[in-house]
């Protein structure tokens, strides 16, 4: 049968096809998805990778099967071991994705550089082995058993792989590559599907880990399908702003560890380093005595970590006062200032209100509520917050502070850097008697206002 080339739609989101366009793609939900794919139907190419043979299993029964842990490679970072539940697992395929210029390509080449006991295949499809070299030599570390390939087609690479046997093949980018077996531009829907199906079967009848980076469009998701981030058993994702100097990596997914967790880290000069106590870098670095700050006591996933967060309050100039936050739901401070107007009876409607998070860090833990509360009303009032206070504690509607998740473990890490009080709720329950700092309990924002502003 003689190939035909038609067109057909694909939903960006969940990867389902349809044959005409429609406005929201009935899978999903999801508006304006759908992406034009042109494709060739009739024989599908052979190729090396459809010849490979069955692994050869047979059903088992449940009861016979091994539950010990997996095998796990130590990556010799601890930062990037620990997000991945104490190494990385043999025969996984883990995805790293990030805005451009976030330190993916720099993190994926520094685990070669930095275990010159694993032998890597780094496959490179955007950089030249030069670029990659150069880069390496910036980086500094034992290049001797990383190995540079520049190639596009996964058949190829995946051949080389199988005659090389390293003990780690990173691909860099997922975006770049393509099959052979589909009739399309890298990059599309198609390919991408199909270079992750390759890239799965091959490390799970190998038990090499394939590590992925991945590109990600502009409202902060992985580029391609979603059907991706199912294929692969770990997604990672960095964030942080590019211009600034910290990075954090988070755990989106894991087939093999906790979601809960993530990693710091600080662009340097020579690289990602790794921040073990990122604490100590978040806090103020300015003179006491300025208002306009308070310190949160933050929990991302199952890491406590204080940091600073920075408000200013002046008159507005124009009519209509402006609201800008950075690192902040700018739609949460609008509700944290109307708690404070109608519960509190502070008339802040004909004032510009700036709110930042120190460090480049992007907060949705609710936690961060009452510090964002002390930091305005400290700027409102010119008066500064002493700089051994810090805040936990969730504002509700009616002006009440709420208590948040794992206080003691806040408390802990407060106490640890040497704070002297943390203000949290009164309805938490928690032992007041901590070693080395004072626990202040408050009901509502009125009783936050007596206990700093006396």
């Amino acid at each position: 049968m003689a190939n035909k080339e038609k067109t057909i739609w694909f939903c960006s989101n969940c990867g389902n096809e349809y044959s005409k366009w429609m406005g929201r793609c009935p899978a999903c939900g999801e508006w304006n998805t759908m992406v034009e794919q042109k494709v060739v139907t009739g024989p599908r190419k052979s190729s090396r990778t459809d010849s490979v043979p069955g692994s050869g299993n047979t059903p088992k029964k449940l009861s016979e099967i091994d539950s010990r842990s997996e095998n796990r490679i130590s990556l010799n970072n601890s930062e990037v071991d620990r997000i991945l539940g104490g190494g990385i697992v043999e025969g996984s395929l883990v995805l790293i994705g990030g805005e451009p210029g976030i330190g993916k390509s720099t993190l994926s080449l520094q685990i070669p550089l930095g275990c010159p006991f694993l032998r890597t295949l780094y496959v490179t499809g955007e950089e030249s082995a030069r670029q990659v070299k150069m880069r390496a030599d910036r980086l500094g570390g034992d290049a001797s058993s990383c190995e540079i390939y520049s190639e596009t087609l996964i058949e190829t690479i995946v051949a080389q792989a199988k005659e090389i046997a390293p003990d780690l093949m990173v691909v860099d980018s997922v975006q770049t590559m393509y099959s052979q077996n589909v009739e399309s531009t890298p990059g599309s829907v198609t390919q991408i599907k199909e270079v992750a199906s390759i890239l799965l079967r091959f490390a799970k009848e190998t038990g090499i880990p394939v590590i992925l980076i991945g590109h990600i469009t502009k409202e902060g998701y992985i580029a391609g399908p979603k059907v991706l981030e199912h294929i692969v058993d770990v997604v990672l994702q960095f964030e942080g702003d590019n211009r600034g100097a910290y990075r954090i990596l988070r755990s989106i997914k894991n087939r093999f560890g906790s979601t809960s967790e993530l990693a710091v880290f600080e662009m340097t000069g020579k690289g990602l380093r790794e921040v073990s106590n990122p604490s100590e870098l978040l806090i103020p670095m300015h003179e006491a005595g300025l208002s306009g700050t308070a310190i949160a006591a933050m929990l991302d996933g199952t890491r406590p970590f204080l940091f600073e967060v920075q408000a200013l309050v002046s008159s507005a100039v124009y009519g209509t006062a402006q609201r800008s936050a950075t690192g902040f739901d700018v739609r949460r401070l609008n509700m944290l200032l109307a708690v404070l107007e109608r519960r509190a009876g502070f008339k802040l409607a004909q004032k510009d209100v700036f709110l930042n998070m120190a460090g480049g860090l992007k907060v949705s833990d609710p936690a961060c509520d009452l510090a964002v509360i002390a930091a305005v009303l400290s700027s409102n009032f010119d008066f500064s917050i002493q700089p051994d206070y810090c805040f936990a504690g969730e504002v509700g509607l009616s002006g009440e502070i709420r208590p948040v998740a794992q206080v003691d473990r806040r408390i802990s890490e407060a106490a640890r850097l040497g704070f002297k009080k943390i203000f949290i709720s009164s309805f938490a329950s928690v032992d007041l008697k901590h070693e080395g700092i004072e626990i202040i309990k408050v009901a509502d924002v009125p009783a936050l206002v007596r206990s700093l502003f006396k």
